[in-house]
Formats: C-alpha cells, structure tokens, sequence
C-alpha cells in the first residue's frame, strides 16, 4: 500500500508524517530544531540544523511504519512561513543564520517604511500590513550586513528561499529552486492580485529578481528527492505555507470556512475564494493553497505568541515541567485572581502591529500563585484569538458560527473550553489535529492522482469534539475588557 509522506518543518520542531489513501495518519515523529536569541528580539536558527532534522524525522518515521521509501508515492511540504535563508549557489551553504519570522532586527527599518510614500503602493500590492514580520527586510538586512552578499547577489551567485524552498532545493540536489504561492505571498514582494514577483517592490527593498525562486502553484510536482537523502526517486508534488496548509487540511475549500491554529504563534485565516479580501482591521490578504493556476484567497490574522508562552513558562521560569502540565495546574483554580499576562515577546501582531510593545504579567498580589499565571498564560492565548475573531467578523460582515480549531495545543482541553468560552461560540476539533501536515499531504496527493478530490478529501474530515461556551454574557464581557486594559498598559 503506497503512503504521502508530508514534512512539516515548524519553527521548534521538523515533522515526518506518512498518510494512508483515507487521509488517515499511519506514523509521525519529530525532532527538535533550536532558535537562537542573540539579541533582544532577535531570533535565528541554522539553516543547516533545519535540514538535518527534517531528514532524521524522516528516517525515524519511515523506520517506525517497518516501510521502505519506495512505498512512497510522493512528498508534500509545509513549512514555518517568512522565515529567510539566503545561500551561496554553487556551494549551497548559507552565508548566515536564517532569520526566523519573529525576529524583529528589522523593525526600525520597516516603521520607516511605514512613514514613507511607498507604504500605500506597498500595502495595497502585498496585502500586508508593513512589519518585519516578512521576509523582504529581512533579505534586506542579510545582503547589507553579510560582506559582499549584495554584489554575489547581483550576480547570481546567493538565492534566496523560505524553508520551502531550501528543503526542496536540498531535496533535489539545487536542481529545483522553487516556492509556492502561498509561500511567496508572506515575503512582501509578490504582487498579490498578479501572483508574480514585483518589480516595484523588488526595488523598493533593494532585492535582485535573480535571486528568487519560481512561483508555482501549490499542488503540482515540482522536483523529485533523490535517493540518497529519502531512499528513493519521490516527486515533491505539495508545498504550501503551514497556515494555508492547515485552512487545506481542515477542509475549508471554499470562501466563508475558517480556522484556527494552536503552535508557537496563532493563526486565524478564512477562505476568501477568488476575491482578494482588503481589511479595514489591520489583517492580512494572503494566498490560499491552490490546486491549479486561479487565484485562492484568505484573510489572515496573526498572534506572533501563542504556546511559545506556555514554552517560556516551562523553560525560563520552570513553574511547570511540560507544556500538557499546564492544563491541571490552571484548572486548580477558579480564575486568575486579577493577573493577566500579555506575553509580547517580540511585539504584537494582528490587530494591533505594535513591534515596541513588550511582554508583561500584571495585577500580581502576595496572594498570586503559580497557577494563577499559568491559567493567565491560557487566558492571553484565546484572548488573541478572540481579537482576531472580531476584526475577521468586522472586515468580512459575517458572524462565524464555529471555529474549527487545530495544532499542538489544541489537545488541551482546558484551553479548547476557555477558547469556547471567551469567545461565545462553539470551538470544533477534529480527529487529526495536525493538519498542517496532512494538507500538505492533500495537495502532494491531489497532484499525483493519489487523492482523486476535494469531494473526497471533504468526507475524511471528522469531529472529535466540539466544545460549547459556558459561562455567561457579562462574565465574558468583563474579563476580555481585563485583558483589553492590560493589552493598553503593555503598549505604553
């Protein structure tokens, strides 16, 4: 029986996943990849660590499932989006660290941007509002302060790709340097209605076309792994950006279907169909994965700090041992005695775009206890969402009747009957929560004829619990405007 093997490389973690023909997940394992912090809100990692890890997860997997590579009828991608990893082409070794989405060394930079008369032409191409959140500044930032990169680049010898695109041209030995739409759409400089590369805004950053790698839609073979590093002659037939990975994993094909990621940051997005949303509330227009050339639309918001809090908890402060600790230890107590925790580490995302604001925990008493700021830690994640919720309810007009919700963390389920709560509406998890592998696995599986189509990849999609708010109207209210005050303390 032949399987979809899906790599999901996140940003604490590289995943190797094998699928059965039902869409059903056969073996998973993991390892871990290290981000670096050298400075303050600064974040890195070794392009090179990613690569192996993502390769070990592999060979563990397929160990496990007893299964040969040839068993393997293709290799979908998904990948932590922006991202940057710049590398010498002849050699292929990077020629710094790659710079992790959260890493803000750019943001001084992009609030000039801001302030300048390119932002409206920027905004208005990209869809995005302008942050160091995305790649262009920090191509940017690695061709000026990386001796001669600019000239190399400017001469074809550096390319630039997001882990998409560095774990497909290692995959296939430098013979494919490719990024989907999906993925090119988190960089700045795709021109969004187009689904090309921007001149304009390849000038603007001072970035050389030559350095990019082609667009292509996110299901379709775009190179074969060779033997060597997978055991077999695999296609690579999916790639898509975790986020619009996971909205195809969840089943929403179509406009007005949305959901919700729990991993180190949150991730709301609701499929637009072809129409290329324009929010009035500081969210993103982004791609949605595509089976073929017409443009696939959804509208984004993002927390940059979700589980990564529930990490700090348990890493710098030691107040739990694991991240499943926090469940019983929050539920020890009724609420959080007055402490809010608003964990802006490196900033806030949607909807407020604030790259000064700073993480803080306040309203601490003598009476304040450990659970106290473990449930607040709970509280601050589905109190994000709920922010992302409303402005997506404010620029679409619509009132969603469910979240459909997936990731890591969404197994808590404390945290799934808080979400409920906070939010006022049904909270929806699924058999397989991890389906930013398995909608890379769809898409590789819709390529190759291994899936035959949505209709069919629709009725895989199950429930496994649907979790309902129970607490009232006024004691919702009043604890979101809580957190609604603290959100103000923190950004001064």
């Amino acid at each position: 029986m032949p399987y979809i093997l899906s790599l999901d490389e996140g940003t604490t973690s590289a995943r190797a996943v094998l699928y059965d023909e039902g869409g059903r997940r056969a073996a998973m394992e993991s390892c871990p990849t290290e981000c670096r912090y050298p400075d303050a809100g600064w974040v890195e990692q070794d392009a090179n660590e990613i690569w192996r890890a993502q390769m070990e997860a592999v060979r563990n997997t397929l160990a496990v499932a007893k299964m040969a590579a040839t068993d393997i009828a293709a290799i979908g991608i998904t990948n932590q989006r922006e991202t940057t990893i710049v590398w010498d082409r002849r050699t292929g070794e990077p020629v710094g660290p790659a710079i992790v989405w959260q890493c803000r060394r750019t943001a001084e930079f992009c609030g000039e941007l801001a302030r300048s008369r390119f932002a409206p032409l920027i905004e208005r191409r990209t869809g995005l509002v302008i942050d160091a959140y995305f790649s262009a500044s920090k191509i940017r930032w690695i061709l000026e302060n990386t001796h001669d990169a600019r000239k190399k680049a400017r001469d074809g010898e550096l390319l630039f790709g997001n882990v998409d695109t560095w774990l497909v041209w290692k995959l296939t030995n430098g013979a494919a340097h490719v990024t989907d739409v999906s993925n090119a759409s988190r960089t700045m400089l795709l021109n969004l209605a187009t689904g090309e590369w921007d001149d304009e805004l390849l000038e603007i950053f001072d970035v050389p076309r030559v350095m990019l790698p082609a667009v292509v839609p996110s299901s379709t073979i775009v190179g074969h792994a060779r033997a060597e590093h997978v055991g077999a002659d695999i296609p690579i037939a999916g790639i898509a950006g975790d986020q619009q990975a996971a909205l195809f994993g969840q089943a929403c094909f179509r406009a007005g279907l949305s959901k919700n990621t729990y991993g180190t940051g949150c991730f709301a997005l609701m499929h637009t169909g072809g129409h290329e949303p324009v929010s009035a509330n500081r969210l993103l227009a982004t791609r949605a994965a595509s089976t073929g050339p017409e443009a696939q639309f959804a509208i984004e918001g993002s927390v940059f700090i979700a589980g990564a809090a529930v990490g700090w908890l348990r890493d710098q402060l030691g107040v739990i041992a694991t991240a499943a600790e926090s469940e019983p230890i929050a539920a020890s107590v009724a609420d959080t005695n007055g402490v809010h925790f608003v964990p802006a580490f490196v900033g806030l995302g949607a909807p407020h775009w604030d790259s000064n604001a700073r993480g803080m925990i306040e309203g601490i008493t003598r009476a304040t206890n450990r659970a106290h700021i473990v449930r607040a830690t709970l509280e601050s994640i589905a109190f994000q969402v709920r922010e992302l919720v409303e402005a997506m309810e404010g620029d679409t007009g619509e009132r969603l009747t469910e979240l459909r919700v997936d990731g890591g963390a969404s197994a808590n389920n404390f945290l799934m009957q808080l979400q409920a709560d906070i939010l006022g509406r049904p909270v929806v998890r699924p058999v397989d929560i991890e389906t930013t592998a398995l909608g890379a696995a769809y898409l590789a599986g819709l390529a190759t004829g291994f899936y035959k189509s949505t209709a069919d990849l629709e009725q895989f999609w199950g429930r496994d619990r649907v979790f309902e708010p129970r607490i009232s109207e006024d004691r919702r209210e009043t604890m979101f405007d809580g957190w609604k005050k603290a959100v103000a303390r923190c950004r001064g």
